[in-house]
């Protein structure tokens, strides 16, 4: 496998993929092939339904047959639309936000939480968490409300928000928290520092997983 590592965005926010890119690029000197940061231009600024869900996963099932010589490839949303369906087009490592996020949390502490984009997204979440057999080790999630992916990165009022919903898991007892967007990317080691536990961005996990599974 010698091609880059895929970031595939399913929204169609140019910032929101420049947050991740510039996330990226301190790990870049590890894949010599680099990481491509893609976005759906024809997809929703959020991805916030389970319509957007469904119809971003034949725009990223699209990306894989264009771009067979990706050495792998990230499903950037925190909702892994398409997950199944890219595994079976391709033997390249395929890697989802929501997979990586969580089990990035598991391996830093016993209890985690979720912050969310809006009440939509936490049941979608809830059912990929219990696929994946973490019930209990989940203390919940906490939403904002119905934000964009742009927002959570970028606006100051939702950062407070994003403090607030953090500081709210830690008191349900989580001992790390997951951001549940890659918008957030901007804003991790702030929201960290200020709830006072670790936070995990899906980017910098998936990435992690994606070079273990390339090199």
């Amino acid at each position: 496998m010698t091609g880059p590592i895929l970031f595939i965005n399913p929204n169609s926010s140019r910032r929101v993929t420049d947050g991740m890119a510039e996330a990226l690029a301190p790990l870049a000197p590890a894949w010599a092939p680099g990481f491509e940061c893609l976005r759906l231009e024809d997809g929703p600024p959020t991805i916030a339904t389970d319509l957007h869900v469904a119809e971003a996963a034949v725009g990223l099932a699209r990306l894989v047959r264009e771009r067979p010589d990706a050495a792998a490839y990230v499903v950037a949303c925190f909702s892994d639309p398409g997950l199944e369906v890219m595994r079976s087009l391709t033997d390249r490592p395929v890697l989802g936000f929501q997979q990586a996020g969580v089990m990035a949390a598991l391996a830093r502490a016993d209890q985690f939480g979720i912050i969310s984009l809006g009440p939509a997204s936490k049941a979608r979440h809830r059912l990929r968490l219990r696929q994946a057999g973490v019930m209990s080790r989940f203390v919940g999630s906490v939403d904002l409300g119905g934000v964009s992916a742009e927002d959570v990165g970028h606006d100051a009022d939702t950062f407070d928000k994003s403090c607030a919903a953090g500081q709210g898991l830690v008191a349900l007892g989580a001992d790390v928290v997951v951001l549940g967007c890659a918008g957030f990317a901007p804003q991790r080691r702030r929201i960290e520092e200020a709830i006072g536990v670790p936070v995990i961005d899906p980017v910098i996990a998936a990435a992690g997983l994606a070079l273990a599974a390339c090199l």
